[in-house]
């Protein structure tokens, strides 16, 4: 059986890699909208597309992390 700090661990980890990945994504959809009116279009739709990822991925991580907490801890359900 693993230990559930260590799992709870994991899942935070993985969440902040994940949220600093999407950081460098928007960072550089910032950098490419200051070249053409083209180039803005592009990346405001990315950064909708983006968002909407951040958004479904912070869901699964919090429904993954309660899942765990009611494993491990009995006492959420």
């Amino acid at each position: 059986m693993e230990n559930p700090l260590k799992a709870i661990e994991k899942k935070i980890n993985g969440f902040i890699w994940t949220l600093v990945i999407n950081g460098v994504v928007l960072l550089l959809l910032g950098i490419l909208i200051v070249w053409t009116d083209f180039m803005l279009r592009l990346v405001m739709g990315i950064l909708v597309i983006v968002v909407a990822y951040v958004f479904f991925y912070s869901a699964y991580k919090v429904w993954s992390f309660k899942k765990d907490a009611e494993k491990y801890l009995k006492f959420l359900k």
